[in-house]
Parts: C-alpha cells; sequence; structure tokens
C-alpha cells in the first residue's frame, strides 16, 4: 500500500499537474506552428524558389522499381529507400519557428517581472507597550 500512496502523493503534486498541463497545451501549440508552416510560410517560401514543395523533396537510395511514379508516396509504398530531405526542411523550419516564438514570450514574460514594481512590505506596527516605555524614557531623559 505504501508504494501507492506515494504514487498518489506525486501525481497530485503541483509541478506533475503544470507538466502535465505544459505538455498538452505545448502539442496543441505545436499543430498551431505545424499549421502556420504547412499552410501560410512553405507556400509563400515555395512561390520564392519557384513554386518547391518541400515536403515532396527526395533522393532515391535504391533501384526504382519498372512502373513506379517518381513520387515519393508512390516509392514508398514500394519499398525504395528514399533520403527524403524536403520533409527535414519542413520540420527544421517548424522548429525555428516554434523556439523563436518560445523565444519572444519568455523576453516578454522576463521584462513584465523587470518592470513590476518591487513592493516592500511595511515595517510592522511597534507595540503599545513599547511606545509606552520609550515615551517614559524620553520624558525620564529631560
Amino acid at each position: 500500500m505504501g508504494m501507492v500512496q506515494e504514487f498518489k502523493e506525486f501525481a497530485v503534486k503541483g509541478n506533475v499537474i503544470d507538466l502535465a498541463v505544459g505538455v498538452i497545451i505545448g502539442g496543441a501549440f505545436g499543430k498551431i506552428v505545424d499549421s502556420v508552416v504547412a499552410d501560410l510560410i512553405m507556400p509563400v517560401v515555395g512561390l520564392v524558389f519557384g513554386k518547391l514543395d518541400f515536403s515532396n523533396l527526395f533522393v532515391v537510395l535504391g533501384t526504382v522499381p519498372a512502373g513506379v511514379p517518381n513520387t515519393l508516396d508512390a516509392l514508398r509504398k514500394a519499398g525504395v529507400p528514399v533520403l527524403a530531405y524536403g520533409n527535414f526542411i519542413t520540420i527544421a523550419v517548424n522548429f525555428a519557428i516554434l523556439a523563436f516564438i518560445i523565444f519572444m514570450m519568455v523576453k516578454q514574460i522576463n521584462r513584465l517581472k523587470r518592470s513590476e514594481p518591487a513592493i516592500t512590505p511595511a515595517a510592522p506596527a511597534t507595540p503599545e507597550d513599547i511606545v509606552l516605555l520609550r515615551e517614559i524614557r524620553d520624558s525620564l531623559k529631560k
């Protein structure tokens, strides 16, 4: 029963729950970045470089059987080894965009943290008996 209790305590700790939320949001955010890259950025980059579709750039590493079209999907289905460097370019662009967005978010958060004024706690009120003793001391000095 001890191991179950330890796991329960571990699983409900704040850090574990925060991590789980971060992973879930990160997964969703990753899909958004994939869509931005695939649907918005890559068509523009492809247009600039002569309508290239990076996801279909590859080098055939084996022999192509007769009758198999020279497309990435057809070659993979036929079991021909291909070096699909276009897919790598797409994923690298995704990573660069995601890393830049995270960098900008962290930079903004750090800027907000620095701009918050430091709140200094007010000095605790002096107890009434100490105030009275100070008054007595001051009156005796006179």
